[in-house]
C-alpha cells in the first residue's frame, strides 16, 4: 500500500508514520508537510533514510503539487492542520486556509484520481462542550473556537464528497493527544518544559476544565484500524477514557517532576473556553475492535521522561517566535 500522509512532520502525523513503517514492512509512505512552526523533520530523523519513506515539502492547498503526488498513492491520511485553539483566537485566517481550503484541495485530488480511501483526522472539539454524558458520532457539531469551526468545516466537506461524489472517505475524531514530539505550546509539553526550567505554568481560569487524554500511540493504532477495517462514509470517535480537570493534570506533572505547586500561575481564561469534552467510543470498539490500552499514569510518566531526556529537541523550539507568541498569549 502507498500512503500519502499530509502533515506527517507534526506531532500525531510523525508518530503515525513511524507506526506504519514499523508495522507494515511492504507499505510505502510519502510525507507532504509545509513545515510551519509546528512541523519538524527532527521528529522523523530515525526514518529519514528508510527507502520506503519519502518527504515532500509543500502546502496541501497547492493543487498543482498535490496533483503530482496523489496519482502515485492508494490512500490519503490527512493530518495537516492548524491545530492550536489559542493561536486560532489570535489569528484565525491561516486555520481557514489549511483546515478548510487545504482539505478541499485534497478531496478534489482524491476524487479526480480515484483514491481508494481518504481519512480525515479531526477532533472532539467540533462537538463543542458537554456538561454531562458523552458525544456520539451522531451528536450535533457545535464548535466554539475558530480552530474547531475550521475543523468542522473540513469535516462537512469530507462528508459532502462522500455523499455527492462517492469519494471513499472516513473521519476520525480523537480526544486530546499527548506523548513524545508534541510541540511545546500545547498544555502537556508546555507545562513539562516550563517546570523543567522552573518557569510558571499558566493555567486558564479556575483550572476545572475537563479533557479526555489519549496517548498518541493509542490514537495511531486506532487510525490504523480505521485505515484497514473502517467503513466508507463513517465517523469514528477515538478517546482515551481519561477525563481529568486541567488543575489535576497540572498537579500530576509537577509531582512527577518533584516541582512545587507554587509554579502554577492562574491566568485569565481564554474566550469561548469549552468546559468539558467527552467521547462515547463504543462504535470503534464494537465495529473495529479497538480500545485504548495504555495506562494514563504510565503514559504521562513516560512522556515526562521523554521531555526530560530530549531537552535539545524542545529547547530550540522555544525560539523567538515561540517566546513572542507566549508573551502575547499569557501577558507575561
Amino acid at each position: 500500500m502507498k500512503i500519502l500522509v499530509t502533515g506527517g512532520a507534526g506531532f500525531i502525523g510523525s508518530n503515525f508514520v513511524r507506526h506504519i513503517l514499523r508495522k507494515y514492512p511492504r507499505y510505502r509512505i510519502t510525507n507532504l508537510d509545509k513545515l510551519t512552526y509546528a512541523g519538524n523533520l527532527d521528529n522523523l530523523k530515525d526514518v529519514a533514510k528508510n527507502p520506503r519513506y519519502s518527504f515532500v515539502k509543500g502546502d496541501i492547498g497547492n493543487a498543482k503539487l498535490v496533483d503530482k503526488i496523489v496519482p502515485d498513492c492508494d490512500v490519503i491520511v490527512n493530518f495537516a492542520a492548524e491545530t492550536h485553539v489559542d493561536r486560532s483566537i489570535l489569528s484565525p485566517e491561516s486555520f481557514i486556509d489549511t483546515d478548510v481550503r487545504g482539505t478541499f484541495t485534497l478531496l478534489e485530488a482524491a476524487k479526480n484520481y480515484k483514491i481508494k480511501r481518504y481519512i480525515q483526522i479531526s477532533t472532539d472539539e467540533v462537538y463543542g462542550s458537554i456538561e454531562k454524558g458523552s458525544f456520539t458520532e451522531k451528536s450535533q457539531i457545535s464548535p466554539n473556537s475558530p480552530y474547531s469551526a475550521s475543523k468542522a468545516g473540513g469535516d462537512l466537506l469530507v462528508h459532502s464528497y462522500f455523499i455527492t461524489y462517492k469519494v471513499p472517505t472516513i473521519i476520525t475524531r480523537s480526544s486530546n493527544n499527548f506523548g513524545p514530539y508534541q510541540y511545546p505550546e500545547k498544555v502537556v509539553p508546555l507545562f513539562i518544559t516550563n517546570a523543567l526550567e522552573d518557569k510558571l505554568l499558566p493555567l486558564y481560569g479556575d483550572g476545572k476544565n475537563v479533557r479526555d487524554w489519549l496517548y498518541v500511540t493509542d490514537n495511531c493504532e486506532a487510525i490504523d484500524a480505521v485505515l484497514h477495517k473502517g467503513r466508507d462514509g463513517e465517523i469514528y470517535n477515538i478517546g482515551g477514557g481519561n477525563e481529568i480537570p486541567n488543575i489535576e493534570l497540572t498537579g500530576n506533572i509537577l509531582s512527577m517532576l518533584g516541582k512545587p505547586a507554587s509554579l502554577i500561575k492562574k491566568v485569565q481564561d481564554r474566550p469561548g473556553h469549552d468546559r468539558r469534552y467527552s467521547l462515547d467510543c463504543g462504535k470503534i470498539k464494537k465495529e473495529l475492535g479497538w480500545k485504548s490500552t495504555t495506562n494514563f499514569e504510565t503514559a504521562l510518566h513516560e512522556t515526562v521522561e521523554w521531555y526530560k531526556n530530549n531537552q535539545c529537541w524542545w529547547k530550540k523550539l522555544k525560539d523567538k517566535e515561540f517566546k513572542k507568541y507566549y508573551k502575547t498569549q499569557y501577558k507575561t
